[in-house]
């Protein structure tokens, strides 16, 4: 298991579509996840600060788990299959660790809450992560990076092209 930050959540310009951006920590890897806007909005809200006059679903889960005992050790995405992510919410429970099933945005949204530490497997990210470097230099003439092939059109890219050709990492947006 790899640990990551949210570096940031964005809006597709094209779809109003959003996209929560892991950051593995001391590198320069970025797991961008699409969710929808209300599950943006869950994550986004506590990372800002902002209040709420009742409870939001993530927030009655939080006081739940407190009610009861349980502590929240960490979140973890744990797989990419068929182009969805999986995640699972690492509980402890007098003394007991159990793992509940979970959407990433959910499980990333009960971690801003509960400040547990956010976590995805290697496999995932060395599957499914974008290095800045490796996007901007793809072109016809340079077809690998560090030794590596990549893919050199938009099209061989598949659901990432648009995020990949649109990524502004250096942009003063980000919601760490």
């Amino acid at each position: 298991m790899i640990e990551v930050t949210i570096n940031s959540i964005r809006v597709s310009l094209m779809s109003q579509n959003r996209i929560v951006v892991l950051q593995e920590k001391g590198a320069e890897r970025y797991l961008p996840i699409w969710i929808g806007a209300f599950e943006a909005d869950a994550i986004t809200i506590p990372l800002q600060k902002m209040e709420v006059s009742r409870p939001l679903t993530h927030d009655l889960l939080h006081n739940l788990l407190d009610l009861l005992g349980a502590m929240v050790k960490r979140v973890v995405v744990t797989e990419l299959k068929d182009e969805t992510f999986f995640a699972e919410i690492v509980l402890d429970v007098h003394g007991r660790e159990l793992q509940v099933d979970a959407r990433p945005s959910d499980a990333i949204a009960l971690a801003v809450r509960t400040q547990a530490p956010i976590f995805v497997e290697e496999a995932v990210l060395d599957e499914a992560a974008v290095v800045p470097e490796a996007a901007i230099s793809l072109s016809p003439e340079s077809p690998s990076v560090a030794g590596e092939d990549v893919a050199t059109s938009e099209e061989d890219l598949g659901a990432f092209a648009d995020f990949i050709q649109g990524l502004d990492l250096d942009s003063s947006s980000s919601t760490e």
